[in-house]
């Protein structure tokens, strides 16, 4: 009878037999996914749809700009008045702009100026804004105060004004474009670094760099920065969309790169002209590519930030 006992509890005790197993309740409770954090991190922002869709019209839209050209030829240096205001049709499929462009090939030309400027002006204002706010961080007392009442006043300005100021003292050119909007437009990261900076200089990888004697400089591009790229890498994505937005803004006002270059902005704002005029192909698809190209980066934004964050590391 004993015995009988002892084996029926002995099978229940068994791993994968019964309920009461302990090898199905792994140690502290809780089970999580094994493998590197790039691929649990990959599992996250794979589980937002709409990171997913978002990332899938960054994509399109990168093809369709830079890759389009090449198997939709158009004329986009000299206009060609014979074929002014023509509505779509087999030659032109989105019809023809006031100056007589083809206004798919114009899209797809106007689509390289918006990405390229917004890309690297994302990338130019991260990394100013990245190492103002880590070197002021990682200074404390004086030195950041000092620095960060620079970024206070830079940030009471409005960004809009600024922009404009800025854009009719250089000469509206993409590089230029990128220059000016990075310029402004690195304060926030810079916010947003620094405040990861006070965190992280009080740790414990941090204070043995200093014991062993290293420098500054080796904390701040070694640790400090590496450490905030969660931070870094989310709000270039939103740097991006604004900056695709700035640019719209910026031609919409006439501050734009002179013709025949374009961007997305210069074609909306161009196609305002006829609104009254039933002209809808001068006006939807630029300002569709606009609303899809800055929602996509905002949508990977999100999921970046998600995947990034450390408590879901362990998922």
């Amino acid at each position: 009878m004993n015995a009988g006992l002892d084996t029926g509890v002995g099978d229940l005790l068994k791993p994968g037999v019964g309920d009461l197993t302990p090898a199905a309740v792994p140690e502290g409770g809780e089970g999580y996914r094994t493998g590197s954090v790039f691929r649990m991190m990959l599992a996250v922002f794979m589980e937002n749809h709409l990171a997913v869709l978002g990332l899938g019209l960054i994509a399109f839209m990168v093809l369709f700009s830079f890759l389009g050209p090449f198997i939709y030829h158009t004329q986009q240096v000299f206009n060609n008045p014979n074929i002014v205001n023509l509505a779509p049709s087999l030659s032109h499929p989105l019809g023809t702009d006031n100056i007589g462009y083809d206004n798919l090939g114009r899209l797809m030309l106007g689509g390289q100026t918006s990405l390229e400027v917004g890309l690297a002006a994302a990338l130019v204002a991260v990394t100013i804004g990245a190492t103002w706010g880590a070197a002021a961080g990682l200074a404390g007392g004086f030195v950041d105060a000092i620095m960060m009442r620079i970024v206070d006043a830079m940030l009471a300005i409005p960004f809009l004004f600024l922009i404009i100021v800025l854009g009719t003292i250089f000469i509206p050119s993409v590089p230029e474009l990128i220059i000016v909007i990075g310029l402004v437009a690195w304060l926030v990261p810079a916010r947003l670094v620094r405040g990861e900076t006070l965190t992280l200089r009080v740790r414990d990888y941090v204070q043995a760099v200093r014991v062993m004697g290293g420098g500054s400089g080796r904390i701040l591009f070694r640790h400090i920065i590496p450490n905030s790229i969660g931070t870094i890498v989310v709000n270039a994505t939103f740097q991006v969309a604004d900056a695709i937005l700035t640019v719209a803004a910026l031609s919409f006002l006439g501050l734009g790169i002179a013709a025949p270059a374009t961007n997305w902005g210069s074609q909306l704002s161009d196609g305002t002209t006829y609104i009254y005029d039933g002209y809808w192909w001068l006006i939807y698809p630029a300002g569709i590519a606009i609303v899809v190209t800055v929602v996509a980066f905002n949508f990977v934004g999100d999921a970046l930030r998600d995947a990034l964050e450390v408590r879901l590391q362990q998922r």
